[in-house]
């Protein structure tokens, strides 16, 4: 079933923001009934990370193309919102000056201007298409291919080019890019979810895609705007981010309003209580013991970003769902090599 447009935005906007403030608004969203994840542990999903960011460019419709071509089961993506409200398809809140060239052909130097301060046809004039030669973004992905020229696409385009490649058995896992305490930079949660709803309605994509988010109060505003939406909470424990921060005091300003150390540090448990269908942690924040408690919770499991065949191995073994790769071509290769199934290449 399609989910129309809500009307009386200002309105749904506030009771949005007000759930999103505590932990008893979150719990008011979970349906009584409990969602179940159907897991086949022969079946890992392969999900190609921006388009396959080993390989071309990342957050490119050529990228997303080839990952198409190599054959995935789900586009994985961020996505931003732009000064004149249009849904583009970027990791970064700010053009990135390892990334981004100018009309003339300039590596972007100096002020980094956010996203939310152009609109699209001035975030279009960008070229993305290649690494700059001395980034470490360069450094990182040495077989990234260079494009002569690509653009920051819209959401609407990349559903316009699996369209156009009867891709319909391909996903989308749509991440909403944003972070607390940076309103001048990322756009309110709940303007955000209705920005991004609307383009998924208007390609009538309602049941290809999956919404996920670091900062949950996106997650919350999606699902009270797009109810029939799948959500996937991600985590991250590591010293370089934390948005679980347990033993902190107080509740994360990522989690939205939930604390973990009242679910005596149970990721998986709070995730539950926060009514999605997924959790999607950091691949090295998963194990036994902790997927164990997420499967008993009915959640699907994915995990990010894998990247080295062995790593691939560990986590295939564990018994993901899916994996978010960076090289879609490294985890087919390991998944035919333990004879188990892989999606066909879509061709153009």
């Amino acid at each position: 079933m399609i989910t129309r447009r809500h009307t009386g935005g200002s309105h749904w906007r506030n009771w949005v923001a007000a759930l999103a403030v505590s932990t008893a608004s979150v719990v008011a969203l979970v349906a009584p009934e409990a969602t179940v994840a159907h897991h086949n542990a022969a079946r890992v999903e392969i999900q190609g990370h921006r388009g396959a960011r080993g390989l071309l460019p990342e957050s490119t419709l050529a990228g997303f193309e080839h990952a198409l071509r190599l054959g995935v089961d789900i586009l994985e993506l961020d996505v931003g919102l732009s000064q004149d409200g249009v849904v583009v398809i970027s990791h970064d809140a700010k053009l990135n000056p390892e990334l981004t060239r100018d009309a003339d052909g300039q590596w972007l130097a100096g002020e980094r201007p956010a996203l939310r301060s152009l609109t699209y046809a001035e975030i279009a004039r960008y070229n993305v298409g290649q690494a700059r030669p001395d980034s470490m973004v360069a450094k990182r992905f040495p077989d990234q291919a260079a494009l002569k020229h690509a653009p920051i696409p819209r959401l609407r385009d990349l559903f316009a080019l699996t369209a156009r490649a009867q891709a319909s058995r391909v996903r989308f896992n749509i991440e909403l890019k944003i972070r607390p305490g940076w309103p001048d930079v990322y756009a309110p949660p709940d303007v955000f979810a209705d920005a991004v709803a609307s383009v998924i309605e208007s390609a009538a994509v309602e049941d290809r895609v999956t919404i996920q988010s670091f900062d949950w109060r996106a997650l919350v505003a999606m699902k009270v705007r797009l109810p029939a939406v799948r959500l996937a909470a991600l985590s991250t424990q590591q010293p370089w981010f934390d948005n679980v921060r347990v033993g902190h005091a107080g509740a994360s300003p990522w989690t939205a309003g939930l604390d973990v150390d009242d679910f005596n540090a149970s990721v998986p448990h709070m995730v539950k209580t926060l009514g999605v269908d997924e959790w999607s942690p950091n691949w090295r924040d998963l194990n036994a013991e902790n997927l164990k408690v997420a499967r008993d919770l009915g959640l699907e499991v994915s995990v990010w970003t894998v990247n080295l065949r062995h790593q691939m191995g560990q986590v295939i073994e564990l018994g993901v769902d899916s994996i978010i790769t960076d090289y879609p071509d490294r985890l087919r290769a390991e998944l035919v090599a333990r004879k188990r199934p892989v999606p066909a290449p879509i061709e153009f």
